[in-house]
């Protein structure tokens, strides 16, 4: 692999810690982001560099779709788990961190498939723009590329990919089939998290781990890290589709109530409320064409059960499970980065 161009990259890590973290977290950890910043360069700098495809049409898919960019979480969170191990540079894990990166990529893809999303990230989504059909062989087509990188590693890293590439679509079948039904209850709702949205961090982090050679007990530590952060993400996640403010999201909000998918909000709710407005929340969620007043008085009612307080507490305790988590690992700046993001994943806006 050739080294990547020395053009500046975008300054948004500093501002993605910021809206995250807060103005004092930022400041001390302010020295950790010019080395954090080029590692996500690189990281930007290997994906593009598979994205090209003998077909125009499908290259400009899959640009469009990686260039939304969003938060470079998992990137972000490889590379400060590598350097929280003692590792002073990210080269051996640029390309899984960019596979890492192009698997989110592809099943935020299918899921606005599925989900008949009209926008992400404040922009027209990958359906609405290119049409159905080009965005699901778009969305195979960034994972097949992001397993030509991950072919770079040892046969155990690329197993451990796989098999929570398995998880994720167990995931997504899982909670396509309790859709509208919110007799599933919350273990189902957290099999569903733990597959679709956890087990991808935690197989990402654990293997950095592995490819730096770390002990065991840092292996474990990082997944149960990723686990745990991965779950107090979609919780988040969850709440914010209900009560968080569609501008900083980039998305509309109800798209869970919208399309029936039974999140602790709604869990939460149906559990908390009376018998009157439980068979009324219960109407309007399995109702298949849900309007403004509908989705409205969803909120309401989920308000009056109290589920956002309860989700916010879920989320908190999740976060310190996770930050509990890298109790393991050499205490330094990069493991306080660690725990300071998996608190801000609890507490984030956007």
């Amino acid at each position: 692999m050739t080294s990547p161009p020395s053009a500046a990259v975008e300054p948004t890590l500093e501002s993605l810690v910021a809206r995250t973290l807060g103005d004092e977290a930022t400041v001390e950890l302010s020295g950790l982001f010019p080395s954090l910043a080029r590692d996500l360069e690189t990281v930007d700098w290997r994906l593009q560099e598979v994205l090209g495809a003998s077909f125009p049409q499908l290259s400009e898919a899959a640009r469009y779709a990686c260039s939304a960019g969003g938060k470079r979480v998992r990137p972000l969170l490889m590379a400060a788990a590598g350097r929280a191990l003692g590792a002073e540079s990210t080269g051996p894990i640029v390309s899984l961190a960019a596979a890492f990166q192009l698997i989110h990529t592809a099943t935020l893809v299918h899921d606005d498939v599925i989900d008949h999303a009209e926008t992400r990230r404040g922009r027209p989504s990958m359906p609405r723009t290119f049409g159905v059909p080009l965005s699901i062989v778009s969305g195979d087509y960034l994972f097949v590329r992001a397993f030509e990188l991950a072919a770079e590693y040892p046969k155990a890293i690329i197993l451990r990919c796989g098999e929570a590439c398995a998880d994720l679509v167990e995931g997504e079948v899982l909670q396509e089939s309790s859709r509208f039904d919110l007799s599933a209850g919350r273990e189902h709702y957290f099999r569903v998290v733990e597959r679709k949205t956890a087990a991808i961090i935690a197989a990402a982090l654990a293997c950095v781990a592995e490819i730096y050679g770390a002990p065991e007990p840092s292996v474990s530590a990082l997944a149960g890290y990723g686990k745990s952060l991965g779950v107090a993400f979609q919780i988040r996640d969850d709440l914010l589709d209900v009560v968080g403010d569609p501008d900083l999201l980039g998305k509309p909000l109800f798209t869970d109530y919208r399309e029936g998918n039974p999140t602790l909000v709604s869990l939460e709710a149906y559990h908390r409320l009376d018998g009157k407005r439980q068979a009324e929340f219960e109407h309007l969620f399995q109702l298949r064409r849900k309007r403004a007043k509908h989705l409205l008085r969803l909120r309401e009612l989920s308000e009056l059960a109290g589920a956002p307080a309860v989700l916010e507490g879920e989320a908190s305790a999740w976060a310190e499970r996770a930050a509990s988590a890298l109790e393991s690992l050499p205490p330094g700046p990069y493991r306080r980065l660690l725990e300071r993001l998996a608190r801000g994943a609890a507490e984030r806006r956007f």
